[in-house]
């Protein structure tokens, strides 16, 4: 078996997660497909939960990171804003920081594991 070690960082804000990992993955969705929808079919959830992950990030932050346009004759779609891109950016900055930082107590624990 392969060992996977992964972190878990969340910020919270009140009793809310205001940014974590399966809200950086659906910034990341959603900058790559252009939509709420299309981002939540891409991870596995509805487009109700989708949004309603995107509205509570949207509440917790001074500015919004995510823009909506309602769908239509003309198509709808979704953009990260520069806030959105930053979220997304420091984010995976913090965890590749840490994997590094912590690349030696990594290394010793995996070797505890049973092969």
């Amino acid at each position: 078996m392969k060992s996977k070690v992964q972190f878990r960082l969340r910020i919270y804000r009140d009793e809310s997660i205001a940014i974590g990992p399966g809200k950086i993955a659906l910034l990341e969705a959603i900058a790559e497909t252009g939509s709420i929808s299309a981002a939540g079919r891409q991870l596995g959830m509805s487009y109700r939960r989708a949004w309603l992950l995107i509205d509570e990030m949207n509440k917790a932050l001074s500015s919004p990171a995510v823009n909506t346009a309602a769908g239509g004759s003309h198509g709808g779609g979704s953009a990260l804003t520069p806030v959105g891109e930053q979220i997304v950016r420091h984010y995976r900055a913090i965890e590749s920081t840490a994997r590094m930082s912590a690349a030696a107590d990594i290394a010793a624990l995996t070797r505890l594991l049973a092969p």
